[in-house]
């Protein structure tokens, strides 16, 4: 059997797609299982065991003459089963194009209705959704089972050795894409005075993060606060949680390197709410969130650039 996953959004969507793999593996051990995700992202399946090939759209250089020539190489690989996870246009062109035997995707996609299979994807912000984990493996339920299972990635024993330390440490993500996804930079300096001095602190987070990094580093008084930022991988990232006395995190990527290598995570929720289904799935887990009884929260389930009412008081969390 020839499988074909597409997640070609964010980086927190390929990792909640992971268990897909998982599940697909252990009831189909002999299948050959490609991926497909958007440039950027394909280091997060490097050294996958169940990864046949990772297929890559570059989605900000030319585009549409892209799209038709991976249309081209997914048809001619001839997939029994091509299993979309995204639900923007795009991703629905590839899996009705794809000439995959089975094409299953959800209900929300726009090109949903030529799909073989269309499952319901729910998310109800006044109540508690499924897990995304759980929303993606219903589109194979129905042919393995109901069990919801982790998100894994596999680092390397050299990506574990680049970060081994014999020192006690813990982790902080202090950005997000997402200004009101993100615990604020004073509020990070607050956190970080507090932690135990014996420990290192370390801050994680790409290139374009290193600023904040920087600033959150010139104002705490903890003697020692390394910023890791920019230099270290998505692998190594986190290999680095997994043997952390604790990682704190947004709502964000982060959050579920965290659940992918079962490591301590407290995820502090500002203008979204772990009822959308995207909290820690780590066997030790806090969540935070406001002690503010707010009508405007949530504002969105991606978050905003800015406070639409202007006080972000979501960000006033008790620690």
């Amino acid at each position: 059997m020839k499988i074909l996953i597409i997640q070609t959004a964010f980086l927190g969507d390929v990792i909640l797609a992971t268990p897909l793999i998982e599940k697909l593996a252990l009831y189909f051990p002999e299948a050959s299982i490609d991926f497909l995700l958007r440039k950027g992202n394909e280091s997060l399946l490097d050294n996958h065991p169940h990864i046949r090939e990772v297929l890559i759209f570059d989605k900000k250089n030319n585009k549409y003459p892209q799209l038709y020539r991976l249309i081209r190489k997914i048809r001619k690989a001839s997939y029994d089963r091509v299993i979309n996870l995204q639900r923007f246009f795009s991703s629905g062109l590839i899996t009705i194009l794809s000439g995959g035997k089975i094409k299953t995707g959800f209900d929300k996609n726009p090109l949903s209705a030529f799909y073989d299979e269309e499952i319901k994807h729910v998310i109800q912000p006044n109540t508690q959704s499924e897990h995304e984990v759980q929303r993606n493996l219903n589109l194979i339920r129905h042919f393995t089972d109901d069990q919801l299972i982790r998100p894994k990635l596999y680092p390397s024993p050299k990506d574990f050795q680049i970060v081994k330390t014999d020192k006690s440490y813990l982790t902080i993500a202090p950005a997000s894409i997402w200004f009101t996804k993100q615990y604020p930079k004073d509020k990070w300096v607050q956190l970080i005075n507090r932690l135990p001095e014996e420990q290192v602190i370390y801050l994680l987070g790409g290139k374009a993060d290193i600023p904040l990094c920087e600033s959150i580093k010139n104002r705490t008084t903890h003697k020692d606060v390394v910023i890791k930022a920019g230099q270290l991988n998505l692998l190594q990232s986190a290999a680095l949680m997994k043997n952390a006395v604790m990682n704190y995190v947004n709502d964000s990527a982060p959050l579920h390197l965290a659940s992918a290598m079962n490591a301590p995570v407290t995820a502090f929720f500002c203008s979204t709410v772990p009822e959308f289904g995207f909290g820690p799935l780590s066997d030790q887990s806090i969540i935070l969130q406001t002690h503010h009884q707010l009508d405007c929260r949530p504002c969105g389930l991606h978050g905003k650039k800015a406070c639409p009412q202007g006080h972000f008081k979501c960000s006033e969390i008790n620690i």
